[in-house]
Parts: C-alpha cells; sequence; structure tokens
C-alpha cells in the first residue's frame, strides 16, 4: 500500500509540474505574441513614416521638374522630359546655352534637325503623336506635328499643342531648345 501511496505521489507531482510548465509556456507565448506586436507596430509605422517621405520627394520631384522650353515660328511652348539617358545628356548640354536647330519638313507630319551630337539612344517601336519629341539615329530631333510610327528614344512631351502646327510651319523653321 505504501509503494501505491508513492506511487500516486509521484503521478501527481508529475501533473502538478506538467501543469507549471504549461502555465509558464503559455505566459512564454503571451509575451512572444506581445513581442511579435510590438515588432509589427513599429513595422508599421516605418512604413508609414517611408510612405509619408516617399510621397514629400515626389511632391518635392514634381515642383523641381525641369521642363523643355522650345522656341519656334515665334512662339514658344513647353514639353514635359523623358527619364531617360538622352535626356539627360540633352539637359547637360542644355545647361551650358541654349540648342539652336535648323529643322526641315519630312512627309507632311514631322520636323527633322541635326542636334550637331549624338545622344545615348533606347529605342524602341512607338506611333507617335502631335507634340512628340524624339531622337533618331542619335543624333536627329524630330518634332511631330502628326503621327508616325517607327523605332525612336522618347525625348518630352509638348504640354500645350495649341499653335503647335502652326508655329512649326510649313518647309523649314529654327527651333530654339532651353531649359525653363
Amino acid at each position: 500500500m505504501k509503494k501505491q501511496m508513492i506511487f500516486i505521489l509521484a503521478v501527481l507531482m508529475m501533473f502538478y509540474l506538467v501543469a507549471c510548465s504549461r502555465e509558464n509556456d503559455l505566459s512564454g507565448d503571451e509575451t512572444n505574441t506581445t513581442e511579435t506586436e510590438s515588432i509589427q507596430s513599429e513595422e508599421n509605422e516605418a512604413k508609414d513614416v517611408s510612405a509619408i517621405s516617399s510621397e514629400e520627394g515626389q511632391n518635392t520631384k514634381e515642383d523641381t521638374e525641369m521642363k523643355l522650353q522650345i522656341e519656334a515660328g515665334g512662339s514658344t511652348f513647353t514639353a514635359t522630359l523623358e527619364d531617360n539617358e538622352a535626356v539627360t545628356a540633352l539637359v547637360e548640354m542644355l545647361e551650358d546655352e541654349p540648342i539652336v536647330i535648323e529643322m526641315d519638313d519630312y512627309s507632311g507630319f514631322e520636323k527633322v534637325g541635326s542636334l550637331g551630337t549624338s545622344l545615348p539612344a533606347s529605342n524602341s517601336q512607338m506611333t507617335t503623336q502631335a507634340g512628340d519629341i524624339v531622337l533618331y539615329n542619335s543624333s536627329q530631333i524630330v518634332m511631330f506635328y502628326g503621327s508616325n510610327s517607327w523605332s525612336y528614344t522618347k525625348l518630352a512631351e509638348v504640354d500645350d499643342l495649341t499653335g503647335w502646327e502652326d508655329a512649326l510651319g510649313s518647309g523649314s523653321v529654327t527651333v530654339t531648345l532651353s531649359i525653363e
């Protein structure tokens, strides 16, 4: 009988120890859950701050965005520049001084003129629209008042086409490019 009592006490102690151990594991889980929630909360706050910074960066970029200024046929136009290597090289040239290009009519939908130097091209097949300004053969600037499909590097797009076709006129035209 004494052995049975010792056995029962031993079994009860094991149950007690297992139960205590389980309680510690649960409180450890609660701690882990609280720590996980805290880490997730910090990560979310960091993402929120990052998103705000990113939005502020976009606003700053928009506020300081350079525009291409185009003088042709006695009118002045602005164009939004693309983001590519050719535009970067063109802007570097324009920071020194405006570029004057003699442009000739080609096929009744575009004006073409030599830039006098080559720019890095990243040509892709596209269908142009009136107001598109592209690089052709790395050294030719093309300004569209019509449409064409070919492989070009897009440089800019005229913001307001009012008077664009008239300013480019028929025949040759002198165009001055500068940075606004």
